[in-house]
């Protein structure tokens, strides 16, 4: 090729022509540096006919400077890349730019200095160095990695270099990951397990796609059951994905790997060091890496040669990704293993209902696991009608949860209280004079943290110290919280229950797998009595002796009006009572609710997983809802209100009229400020058989709008904020 065309990584520009120097030997999916005006860029050769762009003469091209040291990206990867840009509305550019996604990797093999305490004392010791030397004990990483960790400025830690206190150490980036052994460990699988996993291993070995929906109850042993496929492909020389939806499952995953393949995988999530990133990245390019545990970004690594899928919690809301290229990881890794012509599997206790109809059409195979491994029984579940049975005033635990968990703390067993609600309480006000505590930068109250002294926005983060007196009126000691958040459900455990052991689990205090894992040690050696925690403790977890689950507010998630409110309600609250009784001990579920006749309760109290589905199912299609129709929504932001505002009008005047597409506002969005936004929204509501997609680049390609102005479009979203 003595010509290229190129993704260049600014989604404003598109595709250019480059020409290809003499000798230099470029190929398609090919990593480059190309000039762009006075600066140098990182480009992606591209198959020209794939990509329209302006011919443009040959004496006009500019040469291509460098191709870069990795593996060029695979056909599959590259046709990957365009299925997600055209489904999502998104530019090619920024699907292409998360692929590459350690710019370190894209230079070749090297060392780089990290720095570790050496013992030794400064000269003089300050606040800063003292918070510093307690913080960093056993890590290291860059001066800049470790002064984001310490939570001081590079000046801090260089000072302490220059004393001796740090250390530098010559780290080799690409040294190879520990070798997973396909026949390390056996495991014996039920008749049922071994059923599934004979399915899947087949699938591997086949190495054509093929989608399976692997359903099983909650500690069915689903993860046992998919690592049987898993070794399938590791003795084929094929590498194998494991997506996870929350970097707190990764430890007690990755605990299990080991036992079973004994070495840990390679994961992938946003708090790795940068070395760690780049080491990963190249090894995953060079086909070095086995198996790849990550969050949904891992779906767009350059793999190798990659032979098998696995999307554990597939049901979860997590894998929808709501800025940037706003894609769901789920159908997104469907998608991957038909281009890379592999099994992909998606593993869940309580499936999307989308997923559920796939499997209906035979689009997906269903595999079932409907009982637990072991021996171990479903617990009981009843109501709480919080109508008739009042808490205390003051209090948010009814009578009858109170009482069982008295009775476990007596026995010696666990107990696990959920409310999807992180911090104190949601809402703190004066009593005076009514003043509430609002987020400066979004439409949103804010939360009130005791335990870190804050008061804080979950949207954008803003955090301000709550002050003794009302901001409004001057008065003194006349704060009061109002609500609960996990925060003082525990506080009133401790208070009910003054010698229990109480954990308060949230993205707050597990955010980290080593935190996390610090957790599990401490859940399974009997150090904590008492877990108190919000969704992120409705997965993955399992602790023999935990035999009680009580759902604070069950009614909390069907508020708001969300298009799958109910279907949410009900996948958290049976994953959270799955935590129940899975060890030789029966477990008890008691749900908290003020709506016991409402479907998804009463459903959840029977134990009736179909007919909640099937009531569901028949809401969604007679609404036109997905999966039987398609939503899409046209998000309209600015600093500026007005200029907000006349944006969205000016998107909603000139809306297509279009056969099978229903076009709803513009409208403020629920969430009308956030991060110094104003939001409005336009939703789109269409036919399964209508090209969304064409209609809505349609409808925005010929609309101009002022540079402040950000047009945002969603796909399927999942949030309606």
């Amino acid at each position: 090729m003595n010509r290229v065309r190129l993704i260049i990584f600014n989604a404003a520009l598109g595709p250019l022509d480059y020409k290809v120097p003499e000798g230099m030997a470029v190929e398609f999916g090919s990593v480059v540096v190309a000039p762009l005006g006075p600066r140098q860029i990182i480009g992606v050769v591209w198959d020209p006919e794939r990509l329209p762009a302006d011919e443009v003469p040959e004496a006009k091209l500019r040469p291509i400077l460098e191709i870069l040291p990795v593996p060029p990206l695979r056909p599959e990867l590259r046709r990957l890349i365009e299925w997600t840009a055209d489904y999502y509305c998104a530019p090619l550019a920024s699907v292409a730019r998360m692929v590459l996604s350690s710019g370190g990797a894209m230079r070749g093999p090297s060392t780089m200095t990290e720095y570790r305490l050496t013992g030794g004392m400064p000269e003089r010791m300050t606040p800063q160095r003292e918070i510093a030397m307690e913080l960093l004990e056993g890590e290291q990483a860059t001066i800049r990695e470790l002064a984001e960790i310490a939570g001081v400025s590079d000046g801090v830690l260089r000072g302490l270099v220059g004393q001796g206190v740090l250390e530098p150490v010559q780290v080799d980036i690409d040294r190879p990951y520990p070798r997973a052994d396909a026949g390390h460990a056996t495991v014996d699988l039920s008749a049922e397990q071994k059923k599934v996993s004979d399915i899947l291993v087949a699938a591997v070995k086949a190495g054509t796609f093929a989608p399976y929906l692997l359903d099983g109850v909650t500690g069915s042993g689903k993860t046992e059951t998919y690592f049987e496929p898993m070794a399938a492909a590791l003795e084929n020389d094929r590498q194998v994905l494991v997506l996870l939806p929350e970097i707190a499952l990764t430890e007690a995953f990755l605990r299990r790997f080991e036992q079973r393949f004994g070495a840990p995988p390679i994961v992938w999530h946003s708090s790795l060091k940068s070395t760690e990133r780049r080491r990963a990245w190249r090894a995953i390019a060079s086909g070095e890496a086995q198996v790849v545990v990550g969050a949904r970004s891992a779906l767009f690594l350059p793999y190798a040669n990659l032979g098998l899928i696995v999307v554990d919690e597939a049901h979860e809301t997590s894998f929808k990704q709501d800025d940037g290229v706003r894609y769901n990881a789920r159908d997104v890794a469907v998608m991957r293993a038909r281009f890379e012509k592999i099994p992909v599997v998606l593993a869940s206790a309580t499936p999307a209902l989308e997923s559920l109809q796939m499997a209906e059409s035979g689009i997906y195979e269903k595999l079932d696991l409907p009982s637990r491994f072991g021996g171990a029984t479903l617990p009981s579940i009843a109501t709480i009608d919080l109508t008739e049975q009042k808490p205390e005033r003051g209090r948010w635990l009814a009578p009858e949860l109170v009482e069982a968990l008295t009775d476990r703390l007596e026995k010696g067993e666990q107990s696990l209280l959920f409310l999807n609600r992180r911090g104190y309480a949601p809402l703190t006000l004066c009593r005076n004079c009514g003043f509430r505590f609002q987020c400066p930068n979004c439409s949103a109250w804010l939360v009130e943290h005791r335990f870190s002294q804050r008061l804080s926005c979950h949207h954008c983060g803003h955090e301000t110290h709550p002050p003794d007196t009302c901001p409004e009126c001057g008065e003194p000691d006349c704060l009061v919280a109002c609500g609960p958040g996990v925060e003082r459900i525990a506080d009133e455990v401790s208070e009910i229950l003054p010698g229990a052991r109480v954990a308060v689990v949230t993205s707050d205090t597990l955010n980290s797998p080593e935190k996390a894992a610090e957790f599990v040690a401490q859940a399974e050696a009997k150090e904590i009595d008492v877990i108190v925690g919000t969704q992120l403790v409705t997965k993955g977890f399992h602790f023999p002796e935990l035999t009680l689950v009580g759902v604070v507010d069950a009614d909390l998630g069907l508020e708001g009006g969300d298009l799958r409110a109910a279907e949410r309600t009900y996948q958290q609250v049976a994953q959270v009572a799955g935590r129940a009784g899975r060890g030789s001990k029966p477990g008890e579920v008691l749900i908290q609710t003020r709506h016991t006749d409402a479907p998804v309760i009463a459903a959840l109290a029977a134990g009736d997983r179909d007919a909640f589905y099937e009531a569901e199912t028949e809401a969604r299609r007679s609404a036109g809802a997905p999966p039987f129709g398609r939503w899409a929504a046209i998000i309209v932001s600015s600093e500026d209100e007005n200029e907000a505002k006349e944006a969205a009008r000016a998107i909603g005047g000139s809306q297509p009229r279009v056969e099978d597409v229903m076009i709803l506002g513009p409208a403020p969005a629920p969430m009308a400020l956030l991060r110094g936004r104003y939001r409005y929204r336009l939703l789109i509501n269409a036919r399964r058989s209508a090209q969304v997609q064409d209609v809505i680049r349609k409808w925005l390609g010929g609309l101009q709008f002022p540079r402040g102005v950000r047009i945002a479009v969603d796909i399927d979203p999942y949030s309606f904020v």
